[in-house]
C-alpha cells in the first residue's frame, strides 16, 4: 500500500525548482492544503488544486499564500466580522506532509490521491496571531536568553564540558505520548464491566487482536513511512475483551491504546502530533473502528492523556550535543535544570489554562487514576535512584547511563491539548526560573534545597506556603486536606481554570516576556475558552444529561416490589426532579445553569456545574443499585 509514495518534503526542498520536479514526478499529489493552527488548536484544511500551486508557486512559498476568513477560526476580538481577513504565510522551515486518501485511488497510476499539507502562520493586520507563531517565538526567546546568559555569566557554564565559543546552537526538543479509545461504532460497554477490567489490569500491555491489531500495526508502519520513528504501540489500562463472531472476526471492541514516537525539535513535534492524530483516526476508520481522543469519554474509567516531554540541549561546533538539564556533578539536575522545573511549578497556574481548556479535559483530572492534579514534582529518593512516581504533575525522566535522556514529563495534557501553546507557556515559565537562578547566582545545591522546601519555609522564588517536591504517593500518603495544604487546590471547572489569568495577573508577565504572548492573544484565548465552555455546558452537556435522566425509569412491577425497591426509586426520582424538573416556584439545576450562562453569571454557573457533576454521579450509582436488586424488569 505504501510503496512508491512520497510522504514528506523536507525544508531543503522548499524552493521552486525542487518542488516542481517533485510534484511533476508524483502526479498522485492532486491538492495543496495550508495548515494554520488557531488558538483552540484547530488546524485549517482546504483543497487547492495542485495546478494553481505550481502556477503561482513563488507567491505561495515567499509571500502571502492565501487569504481566509478569520471569523471562521478561533481568534475572537482579533479577527472580527468587520475585520476578518487573515493572511496565511507558508512556514518553509517545517516538514511538509503528504496526506493520502486511501479510499480514493487514481485508476490510471493506481495510487491514492494525495494532498500536500503545508504548515503556515496566520497574520491579522500584519501581526502574527496563531499558535505556531507563539511557539516559534517562545523557542527563540528561551534560546536567545540562555545563550546571552552563557556569554555574560561564565558560572553557568561550570555545569558543562564546553565554553561559550564552542556552541553552535541550542535545540529545544519535545515529544508527546498519544492515548486514545477505539471501539466498534454504536457498541457500548457497561461502566462497571470496564471498571472491573481496569481494576484487574486485564488490558494493560496485553496483546492486541483481530482488527485492532491490524489497525495498530498499519498505523505504526505508516508513522515509520513518514519518518516519525514510532517507538511503541500498546494497550493501555482501559477496555474490555472483544467478542468473536460466527465469522471469526472480533466485534464489540472497546479498548484503550497508546502510541509513542521519537522526539524532535519542539515546533516540529507539535506539527507531528497534529498530523499523527489524523493518521490514527483515518487508519482505524478504514478498518471499521471509531477512535475517540476525548480526555474522559467514559465517567468512572481511566481517561486518555498526552504526556508531554521536553528538553534543552546545546549543539556544539564539533558536532557533539550536551543536555543542559543533566548534572555534571552526578546530582539530579544542572542549575538550568533545577531552575527550569522550578519555573514550571511556580507558574503552573497560568500554564494550566492552556493544558485544560475544555470541560472534558477537567473531567479527567480527578483524584485517582494517576491523574496529575497537584502542582508538585518528584526527583527520586537519591540521584542514584531515578523517580518512577506517577502521581505527580511534572516528572523528571533520567537514565543514569545516558545523560542525554534527562528531560521533564508534563503529565496533565490530554489528546486535545493545544501542544503549541502548552509548550510555549512551559518554555516561558522555565525561562522565568532560569533568569531567577542566573540573576541570583544560585548553585545546584541552592536550588535543590529551595525546591525541596516544606510549606511555611521561606523561599526567595517559590511561594512560602507551598511544597513543590515529594517522593510520596500524592493520593495514598496525604489526606485531602494535607494535599491541598501542601500543593494547592486544583481547578474543577474551565471557568475556575481560566480565572487564573485574573487571580495571578502578575504571573502573566512571565508569558508576555518579549511579546511571546500579547495581551490581545491572552484575551482572545480567554474569550474563546469561556465561550466554548459556556456553550458546551448549556447546550450539549445538559441536553445529554437530559437524555440520561429520562433513561432512568421505574422498572419494578407492583406485584413483585419490595420496600427497598420503592425506597430506592423514590430517591432516584427526587434526584431526577432536582436535576431537570421546573415548577411554578422552583427551577431545576439544569435551568439554573442555563439561566446563569445566559446572564453571563459565570461564577454561579461554575459552582452549579460542580454540583451537577456530583448529582449525576450519584444518580448513576443509585440507579445501578436499584436495578441490581430487581429480579425482573
Amino acid at each position: 500500500m505504501f510503496e512508491n509514495l512520497l510522504f514528506t518534503i523536507k525544508k531543503e526542498k522548499h524552493n521552486v525548482t525542487d518542488l516542481k520536479e517533485i510534484l511533476n514526478n508524483h502526479p498522485e499529489i492532486k491538492f495543496v492544503s495550508l495548515v494554520g493552527v488557531d488558538l483552540a488548536g484547530n488546524d485549517t484544511d482546504e483543497k487547492i488544486p495542485i495546478k494553481l500551486f505550481i502556477d503561482d508557486m513563488d507567491t505561495f512559498i515567499n509571500g502571502t499564500a492565501v487569504q481566509t476568513d478569520g471569523s471562521s477560526v478561533v481568534l475572537p476580538e482579533i479577527a472580527t466580522l468587520n475585520n476578518a481577513k487573515v493572511d496565511m504565510i507558508t512556514d518553509n522551515e517545517s516538514v511538509w506532509f503528504i496526506d493520502y486518501n486511501y479510499d480514493f485511488v487514481d485508476p490510471i497510476i493506481n495510487k491514492p490521491i494525495g494532498t500536500l499539507r503545508i504548515p503556515c502562520y496566520l497574520y491579522h493586520n500584519d501581526l502574527p496571531v496563531c499558535s505556531r507563531n507563539i511557539l516559534s517565538n517562545a523557542i527563540k526567546n528561551i534560546s536567545d536568553n540562555i545563550l546571552t546568559l552563557f556569554k555574560e555569566k561564565n558560572s553557568l557554564l561550570n555545569d558543562y564540558p564546553f565554553k561559550y565559543e564552542d556552541i553552535e546552537s541550542l535545540q529545544l526538543t519535545a515529544a508527546t505520548e498519544l492515548e486514545f479509545w477505539v471501539k466498534t461504532p454504536n457498541d457500548k460497554a457497561h461502566v462497571e464491566e470496564l471498571s472491573f477490567s481496569q481494576t484487574l489490569k486485564e488490558q494493560y500491555w496485553q496483546r492486541t487482536k483481530g482488527i485492532v491489531r491490524t489497525a495498530l500495526e498499519e498505523t505504526l508502519l505508516l508513522l515509520d513511512a513518514y519518518g516519525f520513528e514510532p517507538e511503541m504501540g500498546h494497550k493501555e489500562v482501559g477496555g474490555i475483551n472483544g467478542k468473536l463472531d460466527n465469522s471469526g472476526n472480533y466485534n464489540h471492541v472497546m479498548e484503550q491504546l497508546e502510541i509513542d514516537w521519537k522526539y524532535t525539535d519542539a515546533a516540529q513535534a507539535a506539527d507531528n502530533e497534529l498530523f499523527i492524530r489524523s493518521i490514527v483516526k483515518e487508519t482505524f476508520r478504514r478498518h471499521g473502528l471509531y477512535v475517540n481522543f476525548l480526555a474522559k469519554p467514559i465517567s468512572g474509567v481511566a481517561g486518555s492523556g498526552k504526556h508531554t516531554h521536553f528538553g534543552i540541549s546545546a549543539k556544539l561546533k564539533n558536532g557533539k550535543r550536551v543536555n543542559l538539564f543533566a548534572s555534571n556533578e552526578k546530582g539530579y539536575l544542572s542549575t538550568i535544570g533545577y531552575a527550569s522545573i522550578m519555573g514550571l511549578l511556580k507558574n503552573y497556574e497560568i500554564i494550566n489554562p492552556f493544558v485544560s481548556a475544555t470541560n472534558d479535559s477537567l473531567k479527567r483530572l480527578k483524584p485517582g487514576f494517576e491523574a496529575p492534579i497537584c502542582v508538585v514534582t518528584s526527583l527520586g529518593e537519591s540521584p542514584e535512584v531515578p523517580s518512577r512516581n506517577r502521581t505527580i504533575l511534572v516528572g523528571l525522566i533520567r537514565d543514569l547511563n545516558n545523560p542525554m535522556a534527562t528531560r521533564f514529563e508534563l503529565r496533565s495534557p490530554n489528546p486535545y491539548s493545544n501542544t503549541y501553546l502548552v509548550l510555549a507557556a512551559c518554555y516561558q515559565s522555565m525561562l522565568d526560573g532560569i533568569l531567577y537562578a542566573a540573576d541570583n547566582n544560585k548553585t545546584e545545591a541552592d536550588l535543590l534545597a529551595e525546591l525541596s522546601k516544606q510549606p511555611g519555609e521561606d523561599s526567595q522564588y517559590l511561594e512560602k506556603d507551598r511544597a513543590y517536591r515529594t517522593e510520596k504517593d500524592v493520593f495514598e500518603d496525604f489526606t485531602d486536606e494535607e494535599r491541598e495544604h501542601f500543593f494547592g487546590t486544583a481547578p474543577e471547572t474551565v471557568y475556575e481554570n481560566i480565572k487564573a489569568f485574573d487571580i495571578y495577573n502578575d504571573k502573566l508577565n512571565v508569558l508576555k516576556l518579549n511579546d511571546v504572548f500579547t495581551d490581545s492573544i491572552l484575551n482572545s484565548f480567554k474569550i474563546a475558552t469561556l465561550t466554548r465552555w459556556a456553550t458546551e455546558l448549556s447546550g450539549r452537556m445538559i441536553n445529554n444529561y437530559i437524555d440520561e435522566v429520562r433513561s432512568c425509569k421505574c422498572l419494578h412491577s407492583s406485584d413483585k416490589v419490595l420496600d427497598l425497591d420503592v425506597s430506592n426509586w423514590l430517591k432516584i426520582n427526587d434526584l431526577r426532579n432536582y436535576l431537570m424538573k421546573d415548577t411554578n416556584t422552583t427551577n431545576s439545576l439544569f435551568t439554573k445553569i442555563k439561566r446563569s450562562i445566559k446572564e453571563n453569571d459565570f461564577e454561579t454557573a461554575s459552582v452549579l456545574q460542580k454540583d451537577l457533576y456530583k448529582k449525576m454521579e450519584l444518580l448513576r450509582d443509585l440507579y445501578s443499585d436499584y436495578k441490581k436488586n430487581l429480579l425482573d424488569f
